[in-house]
């Protein structure tokens, strides 16, 4: 599989699986394992997801455990694992994230079955070494880890745990905590969006395609996702069962200045933009989620005035919907539902999309209009547009 012909599959017409199939599966991925944060303060960060997003305590490594550099908090809710690390040195490499870039995600980790196979793969075909593979072992087996570098300072942890029965990982302890919020029913990681600079998204996408054996599932240019102010550009690369999805963004030229410029800015760097996750009841997801503090971007008015003709009969209340600021589209599988956060930080960087899949595969593409005068209207009010 070439670049040229990895560029052909722009969109659905040759169909999902014929794009699945040009994944290669030298790097075969079972999941995302865990997403780890860099955060100012863990143990307040980790109330804050607990209560507005419904996750529950899982895992602690500190002081307590012997580790004397870091705090790190990991949580659960159904296959979505966060870990919440800050640290103890203020001149440590994790301590110069946080000064540079605020709250945000430092390591997507990618559950495969060989580790080492993983990352001899990937540093074979001109990936850059994060760590080599380790073995990490206690009382309860051994899981093997190894990293490899991606876009500004995130990196890719594999992890092979086929040998543990632990709690998470080697080195954490079971968080006992009296207080675990009810979930608010996310399910899974749907996908993960970095934000790249002007001119090197096709340089990240080709990473994924030739370093890690991805396909380009689908392309979205300037005149896709645009308004009278401003414009981007994404590809986004799967592996070969779907499970993995990474879109690609970078800035295009407009009359003002772009969500993704926005975020470059702010974040100093390229970096995860966005964490869309899934549910299976998007209208009880977002109800807790908005009860339980967490803000949401503001659909245009006049959104809903098209959408019953645009993507024609679906299973819920159009006017729950619309009280909820719930989006619809629709592709040749079937719909989608999707809402997206605020900037869940001071620094308008990473947000979450909540998504829930009735059959469609795609991204909500007949839905980026609103969502862009949605987040116009955002940067507008903090000036930045």
């Amino acid at each position: 599989m070439d670049t040229a012909d990895l560029k052909k599959v722009e969109n659905y017409d040759y169909g999902i699986e014929k794009i699945f199939d040009k994944a290669q599966d030298f790097l075969p991925i079972n999941g995302t394992d865990y997403v780890e944060l860099y955060v100012g303060n863990a143990k307040q960060a980790a109330h804050y997801y607990k209560t507005a997003f419904g996750f529950q305590s899982l895992a602690y490594a500190g002081l307590e455990t012997g580790v004397k550099d870091r705090t790190s908090y990991v949580l659960q809710q159904d296959k979505i694992r966060l870990v919440l690390t800050t640290p103890f040195d203020p001149d440590s490499d994790i301590s110069d994230h946080i000064r540079q870039h605020g709250d945000g995600v430092k390591v997507i980790a990618l559950w495969v079955d060989d580790a080492r196979k993983a990352f001899e793969e990937t540093i074979s075909r001109g990936a850059e070494v994060y760590f080599e593979p380790q073995v990490e072992q206690d009382e309860y087996g051994e899981v093997v880890r190894a990293g490899i570098h991606t876009y500004g300072e995130t990196v890719h942890i594999f992890v092979e745990r086929r040998n543990y029965n632990g709690i998470f990982l080697p080195g954490y302890v079971k968080w006992e905590s009296e207080y675990n919020p009810p979930s608010t029913g996310l399910k899974y990681i749907d996908h993960m969006v970095g934000n790249v600079e002007l001119g090197t998204m096709n340089i990240w996408a080709d990473f994924y395609a030739n370093v890690m054996g991805f396909a380009n599932l689908v392309t979205f240019d300037d005149k896709d996702i645009s308004t009278e102010y401003t414009a981007l550009m994404s590809k986004v690369m799967t592996n070969g069962n779907g499970r993995i999805k990474f879109p690609i963004n970078e800035p295009a030229p407009g009359l003002k200045k772009s969500q993704v410029e926005e975020y470059l800015d702010f974040y100093r760097g390229p970096g995860c933009q966005h964490i869309a996750v899934a549910t299976d009841d998007i209208l009880f997801t977002v109800s807790e989620m908005r009860k339980r503090g967490v803000e949401f971007l503001h659909v245009p008015g006049d959104y809903y005035d098209t959408v019953a003709n645009r993507v024609g009969t679906i299973a819920e209340d159009l006017e729950k919907l619309k009280g909820l600021g719930i989006m619809v589209d629709r592709d040749e599988e079937g719909y989608l539902l999707q809402i997206f956060t605020k900037p869940v930080e001071d620094r308008p960087t990473l947000f979450f999309e909540i998504i829930q899949r009735k059959g469609a595969k795609s991204f909500g593409k007949g839905n980026f209009q609103a969502l862009f005068e949605s987040i116009e209207a955002e940067q507008a009010r903090r000036g930045t547009l």
